[in-house]
């Protein structure tokens, strides 16, 4: 990063001289060429001298300078966007180029230089403006290490002009000004390898700050260590400022002072003098909110002995002329505007308070904050707009809530996650809520992130948290770093969503669940098939096709009991007697047994007591009619004895067993009653082939739907990997193509000032 020490300004005495007479020998070539003179500029008197310091104090803008068709015209204005997503295609200025744009030499090599613009696009990174405010938060939650009890956020007004400024501070251990220096370096975090930290790339305090506004200007105390002075430090880093100057380097102007005894003096290096001291109070006096080097020290007064006052300004705007951050729906809260506010959702959290976090994170900062930590230090306070915020843990929305067990493979097998799940508690509701909030090391990295994308209301209504330290997020912490591992977690927790749904959906209002388990419909369709087989065998019934196949064939001359029985039972035989129908038939056989024993049958009575029978079963042979002809088949193939009992074995039994049948027809019956079972059984064994075979099938394609997801995710994976490549490339073409430009230029300039056609 450079130093204000080595230029403080767009246009220094040397490069206005050198400007000067470029113009002058452009003049003078010119009245050589029309042969007349030119009428010459008067210069007002005291117009070269130096500004004083009231002029310098005045907020007049600094445009940039942007050539025309000749280097004699006037130089013209532009304005930088104040739409952030514009702000970088600032017309860039010719005038800071020094000259055609030298490098510096230290050590005898080159030194890189970091253009201004680089502070733009490395602030897209942040998509969302709150996850920015957010970084600015964890620098103040990692001060609790140094003493920092709070952080708070508020808006406080410019002076200058009235606008509106974002103010974020706390009482930490404060910066050093070599620490300041650090801060306001790209890259650099001495927090990379603290285990109790969130920093980790060096990189957060710029790309948040730019994101949210286009200037910020930090305030930092820091206490006396190891014999030390306290010292108190002042540091701008305006994207305003560089651009309208046309700065190609990152200057960041700062003020040191040093506490000896009761007075604070000021720190000026051995490399530098008062008179660049000055030069970098004059800039930051300028291009800041304050007016005076006594406004900036006034601002310490916020500060006790430790801690640090950050405050963006310029604060971006959107598409309509609004400031971006919303200050005025919630006086205690700060919101956003625009794709991230939803109206909808904003009804819904007042009508389902239980659901307000997870309804109105996306544009609120309170209800962001109240969840961006998993675990808060009990005496750290986030005070917002004035009034604190209260953590919140999501567990505390679910119900039916289940423990997430997951081991991830690999050189982070021994980092298992253990979290929690369930539905949230106006799931009931149906509303479109779902997903995992991820946390890393402490930090809130995926919000309510959906594993499960299904059109269906599938999943709707399951939340989780978990804490996964092997995933490493991504530099903006809005996501994770597309790898293998996180791979492997996404489908883990999508597997354990789906299961968790398909398991309880019911609780919710949703369709039983057991009807779309194909395990619980198989459990359940075996219970009715033994259920009705068990009844079955308690009522042996005697199927129309056999008996008449059995009467055909034979030539008995007692064939008329048989059709006194096939009469008794006519109306039922493409049916099943019930069971209650069956054991009225049993009682009536077992009270005539005395009488049976006396005195032969009556065939009129028995044809009466088989019409009894009859009548009382034609309402469960209507019932049963309908029932599937595999289950009648199976139940018939029980429907008689295999071999002829004596009279003394079937006294007791129904009431059609007690009638003597000639010893023929029973072995026919019994014949084709075993030949209709054999097919049966053949049937049953084919199905269950064919049913086992359609259950390798589906483990076949199972595991086949397995591999191709597999390959997917790491096709995902090669192709973010090449459109990160080509986009990388594309950067790289870029620059090239605006190197290329600039050299052009250079050179058609030095084509007219030598007046080569």
């Amino acid at each position: 990063m450079a130093s204000v020490d080595s230029t403080s300004s767009s246009l220094t005495s040397s490069s206005f001289e050198s400007h000067r007479k470029r113009m002058r020998a452009n003049e003078e070539d010119e009245e050589v060429s029309s042969g007349s003179k030119r009428p010459r500029f008067v210069i007002p008197p005291g117009f070269l001298e130096p500004l004083n310091s009231m002029e310098i104090l005045a907020p007049v803008p600094i445009s940039a300078w942007k050539p025309d068709d000749s280097d004699t015209t006037p130089l013209q204005v532009t304005v930088v966007p104040k739409q952030f997503w514009k702000a970088g295609d600032y017309e860039e200025s010719l005038a800071g180029r020094g000259g055609g744009g030298e490098t510096t030499l230290i050590d005898g090599m080159d030194h890189v230089r970091v253009h201004p613009r680089f502070l733009h696009s490395n602030a897209t990174s942040h998509k969302w403006v709150l996850g920015a405010v957010a970084e600015l938060l964890d620098n103040s939650l990692d001060e609790v290490n140094n003493g920092a009890t709070y952080c708070n956020i508020d808006m406080v007004l410019n002076k200058k002009d009235g606008s509106r400024m974002l103010l974020v501070e706390d009482n930490g251990g404060g910066m050093s000004p070599g620490t300041m220096r650090h801060c306001m370096s790209l890259g650099y975090s001495a927090k990379s390898k603290l285990a109790d930290t969130i920093g980790q790339y060096g990189n957060g305090f710029k790309t948040s700050t730019m994101r949210v506004g286009a200037d910020v200007i930090v305030f930092s105390r820091c206490p006396g260590k190891d014999g030390r002075s306290p010292t108190q430090s002042i540091g701008l880093l305006s994207y305003t400022f560089l651009t309208s100057t046309g700065k190609e380097d990152i200057v960041v102007p700062m003020l040191d002072y040093e506490r000896n005894g009761k007075h604070w003096s000021k720190i000026v290096p051995e490399s530098s003098s008062s008179v660049d001291w000055n030069k970098k109070l004059e800039t930051i006096v300028q291009w800041s909110p304050y007016a005076s080097e006594a406004d900036l020290l006034e601002q310490f007064n916020h500060i006790t002995d430790q801690g640090t006052r950050i405050i963006i300004y310029n604060l971006w705007e959107d598409e309509q002329g609004a400031l971006e951050l919303d200050f005025d729906s919630d006086i205690h809260d700060i919101q956003i505007r625009g794709v991230n506010r939803d109206e909808k959702k904003i009804q819904m959290a007042k009508d389902y308070p239980n659901s307000r976090i997870c309804l109105t994170y996306t544009h609120s900062l309170r209800s962001y904050s109240s969840i961006l930590y998993l675990r808060r230090p009990q005496n750290f306070r986030i005070i917002l707009r004035g009034k604190d915020v209260v953590q919140h843990n999501i567990v505390s929305d679910m119900s039916k809530i289940e423990d997430i067990k997951y081991k991830p493979k690999g050189e982070n097998a021994d980092m298992g996650v253990v979290g929690k799940m369930g539905f949230h508690k106006d799931a009931k509701a149906h509303l479109d809520i779902q997903g995992f909030n991820v946390y890393h090391r402490n930090r809130l990295i995926k919000p309510f992130w959906r594993v499960w994308n299904t059109p269906s209301s599938g999943g709707r209504g399951v939340i989780g948290l978990l804490e996964a330290n092997f995933v490493k997020p991504a530099h903006d912490k809005q996501d994770f770093e597309r790898t293998n591992v996180l791979s492997r977690l996404e489908s883990k927790l999508a597997k354990t969503q789906k299961r968790y749904w398909y398991d309880n959906k019911g609780a919710i209002g949703y369709a039983d669940p057991k009807q779309d388990n194909p395990a619980d419909a198989s459990a359940k369709a075996k219970a009715r098939a033994y259920e009705a087989q068990r009844n079955l065998s308690k009522a042996r019934e005697i199927p129309i096709p056999v008996m008449e196949k059995c009467n055909a064939r034979s030539n008995h001359p007692e064939s008329d009991k048989r059709e006194t029985v096939r009469s008794a039972q006519g109306q039922h035989w493409n049916g099943h007697m019930d069971y209650e129908g069956t054991r009225a038939s049993v009682q009536k056989g077992k009270d005539s047994e005395v009488s049976h024993k006396e005195k032969p049958v009556d065939q009129n009575l028995a044809s009466k007591r088989n019409e009894q029978v009859a009548s009382k079963t034609s309402v469960s042979n209507l019932m049963t009619e309908n029932r599937e002809p595999n289950d009648r088949m199976k139940r018939t193939s029980d429907a008689l004895p295999s071999d002829l009992k004596s009279k003394q074995d079937r006294a007791g039994a129904p009431l059609e067993d007690q009638i003597d049948k000639p010893p023929q027809a029973d072995s026919i019956l019994v014949h084709g009653l075993q030949e209709e079972n054999r097919e049966l059984k053949e049937k049953c064994r084919s199905l269950e082939a064919q049913l086992k075979e359609a259950n390798d099938k589906f483990e076949s394609l199972k595991k086949e739907q397995n591999t191709f997801l597999d390959i997917f995710a790491e096709e995902r994976i090669e192709r973010d990997a090449k459109e990160d490549n080509l986009n990388k490339k594309i950067k790289d073409a870029s620059n090239t193509i605006y190197e290329l430009k600039v050299k052009v230029l250079n050179l058609e300039r030095k084509k007219r000032s030598l007046h080569i056609p």
